[in-house]
């Protein structure tokens, strides 16, 4: 019996993966030029080409190999997939102060202005570790976009 349970628990965490709804989830550009088309094909033309590695990109759909994108400013077009990899940066919204630990009552590091693209060391709750120039530390995640 217990075998049985063990195997329908991994059915149902399984299923409920597969059907879960894959869009909507961000991811970074892996390379400085990267070609944003019309369509989900390399027939489409070019719409504009991005020339920042690491900017964060929210995947709002897929077919098959491309996947279609909005950026931080409501631009949206086809990537294909391959220039495409996982989150590991996010921009600013809005003026944030960069803390030492993960709080407010931190001892504050600098000011980032917004839309500063920084890289993400790792996340804690409603915090992300990260880097920006010669700097290191903590800002909240909230009015941020790539996570």
């Amino acid at each position: 019996m217990q075998k049985f349970l063990i195997i329908l628990f991994f059915l149902l965490l399984n299923s409920s993966y597969v059907f879960s709804d894959e869009k909507n989830y961000f991811l970074s550009l892996k390379k400085n030029k990267v070609y944003v088309r019309y369509g989900p094909g390399k027939d489409y033309p070019i719409k504009y080409i991005y020339k920042k590695k690491f900017l964060p990109v929210k995947v709002i759909d897929e077919k098959e190999n491309f996947r279609r994108i909005i950026d931080h400013k409501k631009n949206s077009g086809w990537i294909h997939r391959i220039m495409l990899t996982k989150p590991n940066s996010l921009i600013v919204l809005e003026k944030k102060i960069v803390f030492k630990k993960n709080s407010k009552f931190s001892e504050p590091i600098v000011k980032l202005e917004k839309g500063r693209l920084v890289t993400i060391k790792k996340c804690e709750l409603n915090w992300c570790q990260i880097e920006s120039g010669n700097y290191s530390g903590w800002i909240e995640t909230k009015n941020v976009w790539g996570i």
